[in-house]
């Protein structure tokens, strides 16, 4: 019982203090959208903000108009029926013409970042996701590496019935992979998505989007991540008894880092690709793959 009184008392201040905005990912508490860590993402967020604040003020003003209105023309101040009311036709062109514009001035905006969102030509890196009973393919085309990525090995044991491992232990519970999906930064990447045998959705929120991954169907979506990191997401169509077991982690390194990574599993036999190489080795692949390029510049 102090328990919930504990959480109740929490409200008040939660709602009093200011909303927190992360880069990929919500907080405790958090009251509005996250602006994302992309260029469409962050469209997104702001003409989510537009819309919001046009729709309070039509609230503000209708509601306002009412509560003048009772309070105004109350029966106790003595107000009685206007028998002899007649309609304006004028007043009702302009409470009928005014919503119009106003959804139109809503939809110019929306429109421009729907085809912005859609628009996945000229790009530098094309990545294939196939969606399964219950995990992800990726495909990095024309380069030769190609992995799937489940759910890690803790979240799998502790989300068992009567597992030694608590899910309080694990951290990421449920929203971490063996191997992620590792793209760069700064760099326009377009995504072929399909499905092997139901309905799956590919969604990373900090990206601003999701996309239905279909049987027999190729969609399209793209991407160009601002900051490096690790962004997480989750399959977002119902597709079985464990549809909330195939997470998506992408990991976001810069160009170097990137390029270092995919050589390196170029190297690897089919069945090793995917795995996470320490930052350390990482960065050293890197640097050494900057020295090549200076050395030939030069």
């Amino acid at each position: 019982m102090s328990k919930l009184f504990g959480k109740l008392w929490a409200v008040p201040a939660a709602l009093a203090a200011p909303p927190v905005f992360a880069a990929g990912a919500p907080g405790p508490w958090q009251l509005n959208m996250t602006r994302g860590v992309t260029a469409v993402s962050e469209q997104v967020y702001d003409l989510h903000m537009l819309i919001l604040w046009i729709c309070v003020g039509i609230g503000v003003v209708v509601f306002g108009a009412m509560g003048y209105a009772m309070w105004k023309f109350r029966k106790s101040k003595g107000a009685v029926p206007d028998v002899n009311f007649t309609h304006s036709t004028k007043l009702e062109a302009v409470w009928t013409a005014i919503p119009i514009l106003i959804l139109v001035g809503m939809a110019v905006p929306a429109t421009t970042t729907l085809f912005k969102m859609y628009d996945t030509s000229d790009p530098e890196l094309t990545v294939k996701i196939t969606g399964y009973q219950w995990l992800w393919h990726y495909e990095y085309l024309g380069e030769g590496v190609g992995f799937a990525s489940l759910l890690d090995r803790d979240s799998n044991y502790a989300r068992q019935l009567r597992s030694s491992l608590s899910p309080w232990e694990v951290p990421h519970y449920l929203l971490n992979v063996d191997k992620p999906l590792v793209l760069p930064v700064d760099t326009k990447i377009r995504f072929v998505l399909t499905a092997d045998d139901v309905i799956h959705a590919w969604w990373v929120p900090a990206f601003g989007w999701k996309q239905d991954a279909i049987p027999g169907l190729i969609n399209e979506a793209w991407t160009n991540i601002k900051t490096p990191g690790t962004y997480r997401g989750q399959c977002a169509e119902l597709c079985g008894k464990d549809h909330g077991f195939m997470p998506i982690v992408v990991e976001a390194v810069s160009k170097e880092e990137f390029a270092a990574w995919l050589e390196h599993q170029k190297s690897l036999p089919a069945a090793e690709q995917g795995k996470p190489i320490p930052r350390e080795v990482l960065a050293e692949m890197a640097r050494a793959r900057a020295a090549r390029l200076s050395a030939l510049a030069d």
